[in-house]
C-alpha cells in the first residue's frame, strides 16, 4: 500500500491557495492509488520547536551516551525522520514568505537534515541517505519569478528546497510554483480562474 507524506505549511486554513492545489494533489492522487494511505503533517498547527543547544548535542553524540535531555530533545526529529522514510511520495505545500521559505517549514527541514539519519559524510563527500521517493512541491507566492527573467533571481525557495532535499537524496523534485496571488487581492482575477491556471500542472504531478 503507497504511503503519501503530505506537508502543509500556510496557516490561512481553507483561504490558502497551497492548500487548496494540495487538496486538488490529493485527491487525484487516491483516484490513481485507490489503496493508498495519507499521512498529513500540518507545520501551522504542530509548533514545531526549532532546534536548540540540547538538540545539537544530542545530534552529535552517539547515542549510547544520549542522556534523558537528549533524548527528549530529539524526540521530533526521530518522529519526522520516520515520516519520510515510511513515505512512498512526499507531498510539500508551501506559500513564499520573503523570497524564502516559511520559519515552519525551515524548522522541520532542520529537524529532518540530520547526520547519520538522512545524510551521511565519508571520504568521498556528503551523501543522502533518504532515495527512491517522489516529490511534489507546491508554492503559492504573491509575485511572479520566471525563469529567465531578472525576477528569478528573487526566488530563492525554489533553488533551497530542491538543493536541501537533494542534499538528503530526495532528488526526484517536481515544483509548481503558482506564482501571482496578489491578482486575486487586488480584484485582478478571482481564485477559481487563478487556480484553474494551475490546476493541470498540479494533477499532472499527482502520477
Amino acid at each position: 500500500m503507497p504511503t503519501l507524506l503530505k506537508i502543509d505549511v500556510s496557516p490561512r486554513g481553507a483561504d490558502s491557495i497551497s492548500r487548496t492545489l494540495s487538496q486538488q494533489f490529493v485527491d487525484r492522487w487516491q483516484q490513481n492509488h485507490p489503496d493508498a494511505k495519507i499521512v498529513t503533517r500540518d507545520l501551522a498547527t504542530s509548533n514545531l520547536p526549532y532546534i536548540d543547544l540540547p538538540w545539537i548535542a544530542g545530534a552529535y553524540t552517539p547515542p549510547p551516551q544520549h542522556t534523558a535531555e537528549h533524548k527528549q530533545a530529539l524526540k521530533v526529529s526521530d518522529d519526522l525522520i520516520a515520516e519520510i522514510q515510511a513515505a512512498d511520495e512526499i507531498l510539500i505545500a508551501t506559500p513564499m514568505y520573503n523570497f524564502a521559505v516559511p520559519a515552519v517549514l525551515k524548522a522541520w527541514i532542520d529537524h529532518i537534515v540530520r547526520a547519520g539519519h538522512t545524510f551521511a559524510v565519508g571520504p568521498d563527500g556528503y551523501k543522502g541517505l533518504i532515495t527512491g521517493k517522489k516529490v511534489t512541491i507546491l508554492i503559492a507566492s504573491s509575485g511572479v519569478y520566471p525563469a529567465g527573467t531578472p525576477y528569478e533571481a528573487y526566488n530563492f525557495e525554489t533553488p533551497y528546497l530542491r538543493h536541501i532535499l537533494g542534499f538528503i537524496g530526495l532528488t526526484d523534485v517536481t515544483v509548481v510554483h503558482a506564482g501571482g496571488t496578489a491578482g486575486i487581492a487586488q480584484g485582478k482575477t478571482s481564485k477559481e480562474d487563478f487556480l484553474a491556471t494551475f490546476t493541470p500542472e498540479v494533477l499532472a504531478a499527482a502520477k
